[in-house]
């Protein structure tokens, strides 16, 4: 029996810590397990404690083969349960004092006899790249996994080149007066890219700033990686991987998403309780969308990052109650800058019956309702993703990161989005919502948009492109442990 045990291959799997990065190395942990992989999940201390708190993870129900681990950033852990570290605190923080709890962890689970197997993989969220030298020094495979799309995945890729080009590090007054509007038409498979398209990261005069470091360190040390995943289809992003394989010399590279979808066919109730979210999911409102007409319902969630100010708060309020189409809104706790997000008294009275409020809930459950007709969305990598798999259409409006990236790709290259101006006004507002819902915008929208819901649900069939990848991601994580 223990040496039956000794021979199962395990991956350790570390995520950066923050929500949207959580979830999909979560679902890829889940995969792996359903492949007979021991898993060894690793949260920050506070992550970790905060899903107990929300009920993601039950300490009491055991799993065989599925373990975590939790390490110290070097933050101190809040009572608020819905506080949040600012992401270049706790990207700071991890890549100041991760490292030295990272190896001590693996010695530990290498050195416990009575335990699981040696650790014979390592699953790293490409942005932790400070882990990428315990590849190394233990003799394991690293495998970076970048939980975005491929359009983002290029243009991240792309920073150092843009670097050398000269497009970095110009004067302050780049990011109003036109320059970003630039035009960058060397990057292959992707034409007619603006700079405003790229990883915001690039919009900094200092070539010191930490987040641009973070990135470039995730591409460097992704080109040593032993295998790079993508969190997407190659239907998708087939022109883009294969453009990126030839110019960066990529030999494994595997796209297996959506993560979530294959995660669907793992017949294991006791894995699939166990859940992500960093913030306690309300189920109250599923009865309420019941109650509405097919495709009628605005759903409007800006993730787990996006911080508006008291006056968008405002406008996407009074936009959505002047569109006269009923909608759900998530306003998560730490939602607004400052303060906390009090919406007007006479804006509840108006939409009182014809909206909902809530603070966090099971999005893809949400989207997958026949009610939803149209996504008011930050575009996240995970929310674009669940987006196209359930075949609703989106109304961006970008914040961050790769935000814009995947804006631009559904508003100009897939066809199932349209921007919402960053300079928030509920008349605009308005506008977006009456042209998503009634106008000849909205039903091509509707079209393109279950054009990609078919593609994306047959790449995780069985035989499906993403299927097949993951067998092949699996065959090879096998090969590399022997």
């Amino acid at each position: 029996m223990a040496s039956k045990k000794m021979e199962k291959p395990h991956a350790i799997c570390i995520p950066c810590p923050a929500q949207g990065h959580i979830i999909p190395m979560m679902h890829l942990a889940k995969l792996l397990h359903s492949r007979g992989f021991h898993i060894t999940f690793v949260h920050t201390e506070f992550s970790h404690l905060r899903l107990i708190r929300t009920g993601a993870i039950d300490p009491a129900i055991e799993i065989e083969g599925f373990c975590f681990g939790a390490i110290p950033d070097g933050l101190p852990v809040p009572e608020d349960v819905n506080a949040a570290p600012d992401p270049t605190e706790s990207t700071l923080a991890i890549s100041k004092h991760g490292l030295a709890p990272l190896r001590e962890l693996i010695r530990r689970i290498n050195g416990d006899t009575q335990g699981g197997p040696p650790v014979s993989c390592m699953m790293r969220d490409a942005f932790m790249s400070v882990a990428q030298p315990i590849g190394d020094e233990f003799g394991i495979p690293d495998v970076a996994f970048w939980p975005i799309g491929g359009c983002s995945f290029m243009g991240f890729f792309h920073i150092d080149e843009l670097i050398q080009r000269g497009y970095i590090f110009k004067d302050a007054n780049c990011s109003t007066n036109g320059y970003l509007d630039t035009h960058i038409d060397w990057i292959p498979a992707m034409p007619d890219i603006r700079l405003k398209d790229l990883p915001t990261m690039i919009r900094t005069v200092d070539p010191n700033d930490f987040l641009l470091d973070v990135c470039r360190q995730a591409v460097q040390t992704s080109l040593k990686a032993s295998a790079i995943i993508l969190n997407t289809f190659e239907e998708l992003d087939n022109e883009i991987i294969d453009a990126a394989k030839h110019k960066f010399k990529l030999q494994r590279t595997y796209a297996i998403g959506p993560l979530f979808a294959l995660c669907n066919q793992i017949p294991n109730p006791k894995l699939n309780s166990i859940k992500s979210n960093l913030w306690k999911e309300e189920t109250e409102f599923i009865k309420w969308l019941d109650k509405r007409g097919d495709g009628t319902v605005v759903y409007v969630n800006f993730g787990s990052v996006t911080i508006v100010t008291p006056e968008q708060l405002k406008e996407f309020a009074w936009g959505l109650a002047n569109s006269n189409h009923p909608f759900m809104w998530i306003i998560r706790p730490n939602l607004v800058s400052g303060g906390s997000a009090i919406l007007d008294p006479e804006f509840l009275e108006e939409t009182k019956g014809r909206g909902v409020i809530a603070s966090w809930c099971a999005q893809k459950q949400v989207l997958d309702h026949p009610s939803v007709g149209g996504f008011l969305t930050h575009n996240g990598w995970n929310s674009t993703l669940e987006s196209i798999h359930s075949g609703v259409p989106m109304l961006c409006w970008p914040f961050f990161a790769d935000q814009q990236m995947n804006c631009r790709y559904a508003c100009t290259v897939w066809g199932n989005g349209m921007e919402i101006d960053g300079d928030v006004k509920r008349e605009k507002v308005e506008g977006v919502i009456k042209e998503l819902m009634e106008g000849e915008k909205g039903k091509e929208m509707r079209k393109n948009a279950m054009k990609w819901k078919k593609k994306a649900r047959k790449a995780v069939e069985v035989g499906g492109s993403s299927y097949i990848s993951f067998d092949t991601l699996v065959n090879d994580l096998l090969v590399m442990k022997r």
